[in-house]
């Protein structure tokens, strides 16, 4: 259904560079005469539930966000309203997202715009799905004050002058209705694809811990490694704590951000993203800003072995080995570099036990924090770890072996995860394109099925083979790989 979706016949100039083209049939408003502000405060602290806009999420209740942002202000009189169906814009935030449709009554900080219909016909879903498509928001890069995207806040007096597309309201319904149709096929070959990597990180999983633990030799002789849950090692390992065998943790430093793209000489620093599950991304860099005075110790090069400080559970105590590294990039504050005695321990070696279920055990049972999202480590808690410690002859074996059996595992992820970034990307595009009436969706949503036919268990044979339709359309756009 979705590759068979056309242009509309006729088309109007709407004199905007964000939208383009758009139905001749639909209307084009300034946005202050499709949306007014609510107008309602919370000064008789009539409202006790607070709420809050995350990127990309959309309006949750406070509660529901974690400890992450900034914290809620025990005086909710100044507040604002929020019904359901209110649009809720975050001011400094909507040009990255920070925006949604809200399904609560509750109170928000100032710094939201809180925005009702005028007309009770227009479909609120619909017109919060303008404000979800990303050309949209880049547009109010122009109208912003700030230097930052991310904190650029975007005054209502020109917000509400923007240009704002409006279907006949059956239309709205049915953009609706497809797009919700659409967004689950697509999110469900997501979940298809994010199972098979987690099966095949288990199995990758599997080969490293048998190689750490016990070796290349299944003939070994054994001891008990004193380690109740890990059980026997070979006899000549040792298990030093780490801290033995590194000789300094050195922790980054975050400056201020800058905009626009890198120029050749301009340093940069690294974000959380570049260490993931062993493998190093020396794309997630951010530009720093050139007035910042860079202490060169924390410059990151090829080789550095590098464990993330602080992150999700899951996540936290990550470890990788830099490859491919930028010059003039440095260290993040929640990122730490270890420096290893080669003499004693190979740094693959190492960042594959940290990896197994021996590291990631000692990892999570020492991450803590105020935070429950985001624990933290600290140096003391790296250097009390348990390592098991082959001689380095063996210890390069045993890396050598495990590269060769996890190779094509990894080939298969990195595939996987780039479909799903394509995936993503296609899905963006999709709704934006149906949105602004680049695509006619009309009789396509009168043959939907209904929601209730469409829930239910997906079996496994489902999820692992995906939806190929989903693939069709994503190739019949250019999206798929060559």
């Amino acid at each position: 259904m979705i590759a068979d979706l056309k242009p509309y016949r006729e088309y109007s100039e709407s004199g905007s560079p964000w939208l383009g083209k758009f139905p001749a049939h639909w209307q084009l408003h300034r946005l202050g005469s499709v949306l007014r502000e609510r107008g309602e405060s919370n000064e008789a602290r009539q409202i006790d539930q607070v709420l809050s806009v995350m990127k990309d999420i959309g309006v949750i209740r406070y509660e529901d966000k974690g400890r992450v942002g900034n914290k809620k202000s025990e005086d909710t009189a100044r507040y604002k309203v929020v019904r359901p169906d209110d649009i809720v814009v975050n001011c400094m935030n909507v040009i990255i997202g920070s925006v949604g449709l809200s399904c609560y009554t509750g109170c928000l900080s100032p710094v939201y715009y809180v925005l009702t219909r005028r007309i009770e016909t227009d479909n609120p879903r619909y017109l919060n799905a303008v404000f979800q498509t990303k050309p949209f928001q880049l547009s109010l890069v122009r109208i912003g004050n700030g230097i930052l995207s991310h904190r650029m806040r975007i005054p209502m007096d020109l917000l509400k002058c923007e240009p704002f597309p409006v279907p006949p309201p059956d239309e709205q319904a049915a953009i609706v209705r497809f797009i919700d149709y659409a967004t689950r096929r697509i999110d469900r070959t997501i979940r298809a694809k994010r199972k098979v990597i987690a099966l095949l990180n288990e199995q990758k999983q599997s080969i490293i811990h048998r190689a750490v633990t016990r070796g290349l030799d299944p003939n070994v002789p054994l001891k008990s490694s004193g380690i109740p849950w890990l059980g026997d090692i070979p006899e000549h390992w040792e298990t030093p704590l780490l801290g033995r065998c590194i000789t300094r943790i050195e922790q980054g430093w975050s400056p201020v951000a800058a905009e626009g793209e890198f120029e050749e000489d301009q340093w940069a620093v690294l974000t959380l993203s570049s260490v993931k599950r062993g493998v190093f991304n020396p794309t997630a860099i951010k530009p720093v800003s050139k007035t910042a005075n860079i202490p060169r110790s924390i410059e990151v090069v090829n080789g550095d072995v590098l464990l993330t400080r602080s992150n999700t559970r899951d996540r936290v105590g990550d470890v990788c080995i830099v490859e491919g590294i930028r010059p003039r990039t440095i260290l993040c504050d929640l990122i730490y570099r270890l420096s290893i005695q080669e003499k004693l321990l190979e740094s693959r070696f190492l960042v594959y036990q940290l990896l197994s279920p021996l590291g990631r055990g000692q990892i999570e049972r020492d991450a803590r924090g105020s935070s429950g999202t985001m624990p933290k480590i600290a140096q003391g808690h790296i250097k009390s770890w348990r390592v098991l410690l082959p001689p380095v002859e063996e210890q390069r074996k045993i890396t050598s072996n495990i590269n060769t059996e996890t190779a094509q595992f990894n080939e298969v992820i990195h595939r996987t995860e780039r479909e799903i970034d394509l995936f993503r990307e296609y899905r963006t595009r999709l709704i934006a394109d149906v949105v602004t009436g680049k695509l006619d969706v009309r009789e396509v949503a009168k043959k939907l099925p209904d929601e209730s036919a469409e829930s239910g268990i997906i079996d496994d044979d489902e999820i692992l083979v995906g939806d190929e339709e989903m693939e069709e359309s994503l190739n019949a756009t250019g999206g798929g790989d060559e």
